[in-house]
């Protein structure tokens, strides 16, 4: 029964990353459609942008004083400018071209550009060369084609709109005013080019965001840390903006409507909490496993925007999406079946890793005799060294229990 236990912990154990980018999207979607419910309202996004960081910053810093208070290390000032650059490209310049695509075309439209992330990761990888083509192998080509599939859906999406195929009117209201857009009617040419455009430009600075997320957690291994540090610095960039561009007081005034909750859920859950789960999942399995859950976020809203927005879902944009979703995850396959294939061996210093591997171990036993104990093996022998090395350490155990007996009494 115990053993059972410690099986399911450690099967739960290993799906939290999963399970926690799950609820992120969920919490996504959710955050979409309160932001298109604001616009609807004639809320400035911007401002609730700037919004939202100052309350995801009110929340964020006292939890990272909390959980990290013993364990945080220096901060230096290449962490500073890294988390300079992340609110940049992560929170304000993406947050406010990602809303700007929102407005002009519709919530599923700007959710499904999203998938993009994942490709422009990609190309940007090929260009810094952090990453390898690979064109005569399967991998390689499946990466290529993912990126294509990618692109033509991406295609697909901002230029053919195409018979409706879904549109549920269920007469919500939430916003009380009847004039809602329906998301869709503003769908002309000019804007679903203008749209297209900062999706694209958003995405390419999300993709970035991903990358600058990694360096960080290499030098301050604190997520919550250095989420508070970004989102803080993501807050004075949008504020400092907005009072730039929006002197029109009455669209600061936040009252027990939609705009309230616009900013409060997605300051505390959709940016301090998400961007801490993306900081713990890209650390624990890297940035294309984050982004290969943005597809869930696209089925959400676009359920959320037949049902409560009154969106209507064009054969375009299901087209589109689908072929965004197929070309993502063949690159993610590609990309699985090339990390298989990379050598978990040392090499040598001739840099072949065909040829046997010495291998010293050393192991050292508590009141035993020998004091070191070495075995030289080649590569062919590991599992006699870690039968050998399993052995060892339960006759170490039984030295140390024996010494603890002989102690007390």
């Amino acid at each position: 029964m115990a053993l059972s236990m410690k099986k399911i912990c450690n099967i739960v154990h290993g799906l939290k990353p999963t399970i926690l980018m799950v609820i992120g999207q969920i919490i996504l979607g959710v955050s979409i459609v309160l932001y298109k419910l604001a616009a609807d309202d004639g809320s400035d996004l911007r401002i609730l942008v700037a919004y939202r960081f100052l309350f995801a910053a009110a929340f964020m810093i006292p939890v990272a004083l909390y959980v990290e208070r013993n364990k945080r290390p220096k901060l230096t000032w290449m962490v500073i400018w890294q988390s300079f650059l992340s609110a940049m490209l992560g929170g304000s310049v993406f947050q406010n071209l990602y809303i700007l695509s929102l407005v002009v075309t519709s919530a599923t439209f700007s959710t499904a550009m999203t998938n993009l992330v994942t490709v422009v990761t990609f190309l940007l990888a090929l260009c810094f060369r952090l990453e390898k083509l690979n064109w005569d192998k399967t991998s390689g080509k499946a990466k290529v084609m993912g990126t294509l599939l990618s692109l033509a859906g991406a295609m697909v999406l901002t230029l053919y709109k195409g018979p409706d195929i879904v549109r549920w009117n269920t007469h919500l209201d939430l916003v009380n005013h009847g004039n809602h857009h329906s998301g869709h009617a503003g769908g002309t040419r000019t804007n679903m080019v203008l749209g297209a455009c900062a999706s694209l430009v958003s995405v390419t600075c999300y993709a970035l965001w991903f990358n600058v997320q990694a360096k960080i957690a290499e030098h301050y291994p604190c997520p919550y840390s250095s989420s508070a540090l970004m989102i803080t610095m993501a807050a004075i960039q949008c504020l400092l903006y907005c009072l730039c561009i929006q002197r029109d007081w009455s669209q600061w005034k936040l009252g027990w409507n939609i705009r309230l909750l616009n900013v409060s859920f997605a300051g505390v859950l959709s940016t301090g909490g998400l961007f801490t789960i993306v900081a713990w999942c890209v650390r624990m399995r890297g940035p294309l496993f984050v982004s290969a859950f943005n597809p869930l976020m696209v089925v959400i809203v676009a359920l959320a925007g037949t049902l409560i927005l009154n969106e209507t879902l064009h054969l375009g944009s299901m087209l589109g999406g689908i072929t965004i979703i197929c070309g993502l995850y063949v690159l993610l396959w590609g990309k699985a079946m090339e990390e298989k294939t990379k050598p978990q061996l040392p090499e040598t210093s001739s840099g072949d890793i065909s040829k046997p591997v010495n291998i010293v171990l050393t192991l050292s036993s508590a009141g035993a005799s020998e004091n070191d104990k070495s075995v030289v093996c080649s590569k062919n022998t590991l599992d006699a060294i870690t039968a050998h090395g399993a052995s060892a350490a339960v006759a170490n155990a039984h030295a140390e229990s024996d010494e603890m007996r002989s102690v007390e009494k």
